[in-house]
């Protein structure tokens, strides 16, 4: 356990992390889930409120919340892989307006669902501050406002900053403006999935830990330790997806890498904001994530490691010397005040990426299989969201949810190796290629930038 936040709840109670039983042998349910992540765990929970009658039970290979669910940035966000345009053009303005805010809800149904079970997960909605470091980020975040206002949000939604406005939030160097959301709230991930894992027992759902799925048959789930016969099987399995057979190729793994300092005193957060526990970025084209934390730290991610040939998911490839290296010196160019503050934690792991960077939900009631997944880190609400349909797709309850564009949405599957391994890792070089010459330069990068948004569906 070497993310911030398992240690810093298994410091607070020792036996938070303490694994459950697993399968005893051969069972049966009416709802079998497959992950026990935060996906399965709110398929769970409100399948449990619309019909408290079913027998559910999840199946883990490792402990619920192990996965991305556990150990990822801490953002709460209203964030979808999947762009306004590109849900547009296959279900209309109208549906793709209504999913972005059923995103905006959906974080703070998190929260009210978290407090109504007295989970204490350090959550602050302080709302999300990207900043602008350069005259190139400073022009795509004014496009990005353009956009959005096209699409009908206002400054309740999204509000461009200018210097002086972004510095009411946070004082990164070189700050010429800012974007500001207030649809995002900082969370500690493994409090808020280990509590609501034990929100779901209570309510009768059962979880199997360190019980590998090894084959999905029908609706039968196959595991070494025995059977377990369901009437309907949920897929809940994110960036894990591709270990399970004939699954290879639908989700692809790529690690993000995240740092955590030391606690910070009064005066470091004097220079740097963050008074509300913003969460913070910049708008570099290569993907990073911060915050504050509630002991005062700061948990700072990113992308940029490699995808490993064959979907291969280890332990060891949570760790990355030249990513978790890259990702210091960025926050320290940020934040000079840091001086030499310790950094106490390095950690990773893989996010679930489709192809077309599209996430999905759905159901199929004749063979029983639901799925969802595809979040790209942009999991922590979407999670919410995606049980919450499939709770309404598997009962039949008609509901909006059910008609939303990423609803039975397929994603094409990924090409077979080598061209897998090829691809992804040359897009993973261009963010940094394209940053890398706007700092040069001081001029737009246009080439990898359109090949991104080409791709990104943004």
């Amino acid at each position: 356990m070497t993310s911030l936040w398992q240690t810093s709840l298994t410091e607070a109670n020792p036996a938070a992390w303490a694994p459950r039983p697993m399968l005893p042998g051969d069972a049966s349910a009416d709802v079998a889930i497959v992950g026990a992540g935060l996906t399965g765990i709110w398929t769970a929970y409100y399948l449990h409120e619309l019909d408290p009658s079913l027998r559910i039970v999840l199946l883990d290979a490792h402990l619920a919340g192990f996965g991305a669910s556990g150990r990822n940035g801490g953002w709460l966000s209203a964030l979808l892989p999947m762009g306004l345009d590109t849900m547009a053009a296959t279900h209309g303005r109208d549906a793709a307006v209504r999913l972005q805010r059923l995103m905006f809800e959906s974080v703070d149904e998190v929260l009210a669902r978290s407090a109504q079970h007295g989970i204490d997960c350090h959550a602050a909605k302080g709302g999300t501050i990207s900043a602008a470091r350069s005259q190139p980020q400073l022009a795509r975040l004014r496009a990005e406002i353009e956009h959005v206002r096209s699409w009908g949000f206002g400054d309740d939604d999204y509000r461009l900053l200018d210097a002086e406005g972004a510095a009411e939030h946070m004082r990164p160097t070189r700050l010429l403006g800012a974007s500001y959301t207030p649809h995002c709230a900082a969370v500690h991930p493994a409090r808020l999935v280990r509590g609501m894992a034990e929100v779901i027992e209570r309510r009768g759902a059962v979880i199997h830990e360190r019980t590998p799925v090894e084959r999905i048959d029908g609706t039968t789930l196959h595991t070494p330790a025995g059977r377990v016969r369901a009437s309907m099987v949920v897929r809940a399995t994110e960036a894990f997806t591709a270990t399970l057979p004939g699954h290879r190729r639908d989700i692809a793994p790529v690690y993000s890498l995240m740092i955590a300092t030391e606690p910070l005193p009064a005066e470091v957060f004097d220079d740097i904001g963050l008074d509300a526990r913003q969460t913070f970025n910049d708008t570099r084209r290569m993907v990073i994530y911060g915050q504050r934390t509630a002991d005062d730290r700061i948990a700072f991610g990113g992308r940029g490691a490699p995808y490993h040939f064959g979907s291969r998911i280890r332990p060891g490839h949570d760790l990355h010397a030249g990513v978790h290296a890259s990702l210091e010196e960025t926050l320290r160019d940020m934040f000079p005040v840091l001086g030499d503050a310790r950094i106490t934690h390095r950690w990773g792991g893989p996010v679930g990426i489709p192809r077309d960077w599209y996430a999905s939900v759905g159901f199929d009631p004749v063979t029983g299989h639901a799925w969802a997944g595809g979040y790209v880190g942009d999991g922590l609400t979407t999670t919410n969201l995606a049980g919450r349909t499939l709770a309404h797709l598997i009962t039949g309850t008609d509901s909006e949810l059910t008609s939303m564009p990423w609803v039975n949405h397929r994603s094409p599957r990924w090409e077979p190796e080598p061209l897998r391994w090829l691809g992804i890792n040359s897009m993973v070089k261009l963010p940094s290629g394209a940053d890398a010459h706007e700092e040069r330069t001081g001029q737009p990068e246009r080439w990898r930038s359109a090949i991104l948004d080409r791709v990104l569906g943004h």
